[in-house]
């Protein structure tokens, strides 16, 4: 049904307003972005223009790209509320004020059309109260859309009935947040907060409080409350500078007022030293300051931290906490967890983990089903608004719930009764396995339902499980994506290109090729990032060993196995996400399709490590940005120097949407905002693709501009930034490689070439680089800091 919304109506240019309306517009809807006219001066616009302006320098940045202002305008309420009547989603977010709120809900039914999605934004005021006075077609239409900030980046979306909207309405709600905005629909009660403030209020003023009251540091409990127990690396302290104590503690003060009944509702109130920061103005990183302040010192970036009794910040202590080493050797979450629960009497940073995780688990047992009838909603509802990698019920199965709840009860932590019920039944956890399917416990029937299933998801673990794996080493495997569909995926440490991986990536390539049953391949995975590119390690190791022999094999065998991408009798289709760099970039820059999730950042990056592309980038590049405007006759050196930029700065895109401007996806390459749906829309590609099938033709598609162009560029930018003291010296050597690889060598009089010319002039570049001290230093550089070095 979410093929009916195209344009958005967002009521309300603050901070949440701009940034939603942003995301709207990313991905593909037209917006109206209105806020109230201010009450003096001419301008009516003023108030809508600030919050605009404010969003477009927000950092992260809420645009994927400048290019979706086209699909925004501006307006305000006194002049330009009648947009609303062409809306297909009215979106309130407005003042946290309900009298307001019910004032523009009136105007809105007014103009709105019949069919029309109205929704709030609202985290703290009663949905039913905000919809009181209007007619029940209008409530039948009206529910809570809570978008987590920052919209663009955070998951989860929560989705918020009243009990007079129509179910209807619910679920083409939760189709547009995953399949249009690519966010993960959750569904909450109308109760204070829903689920993700309510739980996330409880657990970070719980957290900090007992880590005052007990003498923690700020730095030893962000050492242990971060990935070590499947949490951001923000952890605690950093998470607050980072949302903003004064948004943590209104929240968690606001809560408070509504939840008069709720048990453990003195757990809510903010410690003293939080409210003394605030008047200190010491609020994080929007105000310079909080729990650390970054600071510059002997020419470093460094991060004092608070001292909580003068509040003054002192230089880092990094505290040594033997059990984050100790903790981290056990392997998963689930092993860490219970070797940290075990060592609770004896060690006391374990004795906090325990004291704060279990209370954080127990409250949210006794808020179902007020908050939620399902466990999956408030474990996604975690997991998606605050990166945790387990939600309260997940990780109480890891934990093991039997014995978690006579901890619990032997620290006199009150356990909701319907756990207890569950356990006396038989029932040993949360969540089971039936088959290949999920159920979880529902505390409201008191028996397993299944866990939903969204089918635009194809999890490569569950098609593991159901016995489709087809061949698979340490680095890479091979799995059958049913309907004739093979998918390569990439698993190896940090999802970099290694020999095993390429070994792998053969075979799919054989299998597609020689096996009738394959119509074409998906290259896919479901790790952080698509790929980051070479092991440098391996690289480092030919490089120390002098084996250059060895790595003249590698390059050749991954330009040859991208070309057998790139001319496959049957289609092949990438799915990058996240990081796609370098060598990941040139994987997807050699496949027929790319279904790019729109959190896709793609770039040609080698020069951060002393070379340049050597498995085909440059050469696709120049296929792509260079050879189709000289069909036009248009003169070559501005499109190779484009191509030049990209690749010596080492530009990254910054969102799909980007990596398609910057000419690394094609006009009929796809978009995928959630990066969830990628697989699957990459499987239906490859399925469109296969229909009629033909391959790419082996001809002299790359056009070499030769010597004079590649003058130009030596004269009018290497040596221009080297001037200018943009780049060092090697700098200069290395883009000078990189400009003779574009140009074609040392043709000089312009010509087509074949793209195994310039494959073979990458090769060469990219030896004679490793060659030098210099490269052997940036390589080394990267391995141990993840920077690059400018030497």
């Amino acid at each position: 049904m979410t093929h009916r919304i195209r344009r958005v109506a967002v009521l309300g240019a603050g901070t949440m307003g701009a940034a939603i309306a942003a995301h709207c517009a990313n991905a593909g809807l037209e917006v109206d972005l209105l806020d109230i006219a201010p009450q003096d001066g001419d301008d009516k616009n003023a108030i809508v223009k600030g919050g605009f302006e404010r969003m477009k320098k927000a950092r992260p940045a809420a645009l994927m790209s400048k290019s979706v202002l086209e699909r925004m305008r501006i307006g305000n309420f006194d002049d330009d509320l009648e947009r609303v009547a062409h809306a297909d989603w009215i979106l309130e977010a407005i003042i946290e004020k309900l009298e307001p709120k019910q004032q523009l809900m009136q105007r809105v039914e007014e103009l709105a059309k019949d069919d029309a999605i109205i929704s709030s934004n609202t985290s703290g005021i009663p949905l039913h109260q905000v919809a009181e006075g209007r007619s029940e077609s209008f409530k039948k239409r009206f529910l809570g859309t809570h978008f987590f900030n920052p919209p663009r980046y955070l998951k989860l979306f929560e989705i918020i009935p009243t009990s007079e909207t129509d179910l209807h309405i619910v679920e083409e709600a939760r189709a547009l947040g995953e399949r249009v905005l690519g966010k993960g629909g959750v569904i909450a009660k109308d109760t204070p907060n829903f689920i993700g403030n309510r739980l996330g209020s409880f657990s970070g003023m719980n957290s900090m409080r007992y880590a005052f009251e007990h003498g923690y540091g700020i730095e030893e409990i962000d050492a242990i409350t971060g990935p070590l127990i499947g949490r951001p690396r923000t952890a605690t302290f950093r998470l607050n500078d980072q949302v903003g104590l004064d948004i943590a503690v209104g929240v968690a003060e606001n809560l408070y007022e509504l939840v008069p009944e709720d048990e453990s509702r003195e757990q809510l109130r903010p410690p003293v030293i939080l409210k003394q920061m605030i008047e200190k103005n010491l609020l994080g990183n929007k105000t310079g300051a909080g729990f650390y302040k970054r600071d510059r010192r002997d020419g470093k970036t460094v991060f004092d931290v608070l001292n909580l009794e003068t509040f003054e910040h002192e230089p880092a202590q990094n505290p040594d906490v033997p059990l984050a080493q100790e903790a981290q050797k056990q392997g998963d979450l689930g092993a860490r967890l219970r070797f940290i629960m075990q060592r609770a009497e004896e060690d006391r940073h374990a004795r906090y983990l325990r004291d704060t995780l279990l209370p954080d688990l127990a409250y949210a047992s006794r808020r179902m089903p007020e908050i939620s009838d399902t466990l999956e909603n408030v474990d996604h509802a975690m997991e998606w608004g605050y990166g945790q990698q387990a939600g309260p019920f997940r990780m109480w199965d890891l934990l093991g719930v039997g014995e978690t709840v006579e901890q619990m009860d032997s620290l006199g932590i009150e356990v909701a009764g319907w756990v207890r019920e569950m356990l006396q039944g038989g029932n040993e956890s949360f969540y089971k396995k039936e088959g290949t399917s999920e159920l979880q416990f529902s505390p409201v029937n008191m028996e397993y339902e299944p866990v939903r299933e969204d089918p635009m998801v194809i999890s490569l673990d569950r098609v593991r499980e159901e016995g489709k794996e087809i061949s698979r080493n340490d680095s890479a495997s091979i799995l059958d994506l049913s309907d004739g569909v093979l998918c390569f995926e990439i698993h190896s440490r940090g999802n970099s290109i290694d020999a095993a991986a390429v070994e792998m990536g053969y075979e799919a390539l054989r299998r597609l090729e020689e096996e009738d049953e394959w119509v074409g391949l998906v290259i896919g995975n479901e790790g952080r990032n698509f790929c980051v590119g070479a092991n440098l390690g391996e690289v480092a190791e030919g490089v120390q060993q002098g084996d250059l022999d060895r790595i003249v094999e590698a390059v050749d065998a991954l330009q040859n196995l991208l070309m057998g991408f790139r001319f496959a009798s049957k289609p092949v289709v990438a799915a990058p996400h996240g990081q796609t760099l370098g060598g990941g970039a040139e994987i997807a820059l050699h496949t027929d399709r790319i279904c790019a999730a729109g959190e896709t950042y793609m770039g040609l990056v080698e020069v951060g490590v002393g070379l340049i592309p050597a498995g085909g980038g440059t050469k696709e590049m120049i296929r792509r940005l260079v050879s189709p405007a000289m069909h036009t006759r248009a003169p070559s050196l501005p499109y190779v120097q484009e191509v030049f930029q990209k690749i010596a700065l080492a530009q990254v895109s910054g969102s799909a949407l980007e990596a398609k401007e910057m000419g690394f996806l094609k006009e009929d390459d796809r978009v995928v905002m959630n990066a969830d749906h990628l697989i699957h829309a990459a499987k239906r590609e490859t399925l469109d693709l296969a229909d009629g099938y033909a391959p790419p033709v082996r001809d002299k598609s790359i056009y070499a501009a030769g010597t004079v162009v590649r003058a130009a560029i030596e004269a009018s930018v290497i040596r221009t930034m080297m001037w200018g003291g943009y780049a060092t010296e090697y700098d200069g050597v290395i883009a000078g490689h990189l400009a003779r690889v574009l140009t074609g060598g040392d043709i000089s009089v312009a010509q087509w070439v074949p793209e195994e010319y310039i494959l073979r002039l990458e090769k060469e570049a990219f030896l004679e680089l490793l060659k030098n001290e210099k490269t052997h230093e940036r390589i080394g550089a990267m391995l141990k800091t993840g920077k690059p070095l400018r030497n």
